[in-house]
């Protein structure tokens, strides 16, 4: 017979805590680069280079936007409740403002198309976020639930 070790600071807890979220990842990276060599070649073939172009930029925003909360969940997971939220929000914010400012300044040029742009990011929204919740769901975790220690579970102390 085979020894078990339950201990928590084994790396197999660890491993087994972090696989949804590594699932997710590695699903939407997946999705990513799935939609990204779709959309380069249907925009490149309705709308030449310009399609090009805007299909590559829609997958770096669209997918890189969403990429990284899976990424700042990942980091964030070991960290205390309130600094992983306040990681959260930050990174939120961070990245809205980046989203912002790429597309002022992509605002200026025209060697895209603005339909594949549009287009790519939201199909990368759509399709990343469907394969990180696929990659989460698709996991098996198992959880133990361990009764209180010390405590008289047949008294009625009030």
């Amino acid at each position: 017979m085979r020894a078990v070790s339950t201990s928590p600071a084994s790396p197999s807890a660890s491993d087994n805590a972090d696989a949804p979220l590594r699932a997710a990842l590695r699903y939407g990276l997946i999705g990513l680069v799935v939609l990204t060599v779709l959309a380069v070649v249907i925009a490149t073939a309705l709308a030449g280079t310009a399609g090009l172009w805007g299909a590559l930029l829609g997958a770096a925003i669209g997918g890189g936007f969403i990429l990284t909360t899976a990424v700042v969940v990942l980091l964030g997971a070991k960290l205390p409740p309130s600094t992983a939220g306040l990681v959260m929000l930050a990174s939120w914010v961070g990245k809205l403002l980046v989203a912002l400012i790429v597309v002022a300044i992509l605002q200026r040029f025209d060697f895209y198309d603005r339909v594949a742009l549009f287009l790519t990011v939201v199909g990368a929204l759509i399709i990343v976020l469907g394969a990180e919740t696929y990659g989460v769901l698709r996991q098996k975790v198992p959880y133990v639930t361990v009764p209180e220690q010390g405590g008289d579970e047949g008294s009625d102390t009030v």
